[in-house]
């Protein structure tokens, strides 16, 4: 028996959150773009150490939800803090603290969770907003006018509150806030973060055999890879338009047969992404065979479509097909 715990990874979109769940896990399971609202589903992430186990959720980033999609992303973000025993908060410190940002201290010092780690990822940035991040957080907190705080030190990287409260969350004893320091980009930037999780972590049972890193359903994995291909290519060309839906998987021995639509809201989106000559449909294809074939140990083969749905962000059919909703995948 080891350490355990379930970790919600949270934070604005585009802060570094599915880069730093990579990093923690040691293997890609989670798609890495620069451009935001990557992450559309929460994807579970297993780490196996020698001090136990963590299961991370990399949810979709907090942002201002547009439409049907963006406030299931943000209800997905929502649930999987809720759920977990840690909830660890990413800030992209290289910039100064945003809405997103803020509106997560204020969930944090209003609902006191009760372990909590605040990373400042991108650490090897300059300028490096951490002053501006802790001076915030203080205070949000001393404004919530709710807790009669005992520090045990100022201006340490990890804080431990004595928080005495009658209110739901902690009724007493310890309140952890962690601040760590963290580059998701670097081997070993999230040496740290992982410390600081494992040092709040319970002593339980494994959740999942050792030799998982994800129960991520495949499906939602191949949608991803595909998904994430386009982003690359594309970059803020099509950046929330195109929607990817894996239609059917046919198993032969060591080969996979996926069909697979790609949905734009209207015909002009349709060139793009099949670019000229069929360019851009073509590399995107064979870059996903590629790293589908490394994550599944089998050769896949796609069959990829594109097809003109109007507002299939709206289609709750479809987002249910897509995983968006909780249904059949």
């Amino acid at each position: 028996m080891g350490k355990v715990a379930i970790v919600g990874i949270v934070g604005r979109t585009n802060a570094g959150k599915s880069t730093l769940v990579n990093q923690l896990v040691g293997e890609k399971i989670s798609i890495v773009s620069p451009v935001e609202q990557t992450t559309r589903n929460t994807v579970r992430g297993i780490v196996a150490d020698p001090r136990g186990q963590l299961v991370l959720l990399d949810t979709p980033g907090l942002h201002k939800a547009v439409g049907t999609l963006g406030r299931l992303l943000n209800r997905m973000a929502r649930r999987s803090s809720a759920g977990a025993d840690i909830l660890c908060v990413v800030f992209d410190a290289a910039q100064e603290p945003q809405l997103e940002d803020i509106g997560w201290m204020q969930r944090v010092a209003k609902e006191r969770p009760e372990k909590v780690v605040f990373v400042l990822n991108k650490a090897d940035r300059a300028p490096f907003f951490e002053t501006m991040f802790r001076d915030k957080w203080e205070e949000l907190r001393v404004e919530s006018g709710e807790l009669r705080v005992e520090s045990e030190g100022k201006g340490v990287e990890n804080e431990e509150l004595r928080v005495e409260s009658g209110k739901t969350g902690v009724e007493s004893g310890t309140w952890d806030v962690k601040w760590v320091k963290a580059i998701s980009t670097t081997e070993g930037g999230a040496k740290d973060v992982l410390d600081a999780l494992f040092d709040l972590a319970d002593e339980g049972e494994a959740l999942f055999p050792e030799d998982i890193v994800t129960d991520y359903p495949r499906r939602l994995t191949i949608a991803d890879s595909i998904r994430e291909k386009y982003l690359a290519k594309l970059h803020q060309e099509l950046p929330h338009e195109l929607g990817v839906c894996v239609k059917e998987i046919k198993e032969d021995a060591g080969r996979w047969d996926v069909k697979v639509d790609l949905l734009v809201n209207r015909a002009s989106q349709k060139p793009i992404v099949i670019g000229r000559g069929a360019e851009t449909i073509k590399y995107v294809r064979k870059c996903a065979e590629r790293e589908l074939k490394q994550i599944f140990g089998v050769k896949v083969a796609l069959e990829l479509w594109v097809r003109v749905e109007p507002q299939w962000m709206k289609n709750e059919k479809l987002l249910t097909d897509m995983g968006y909703m909780g249904g059949e995948i």
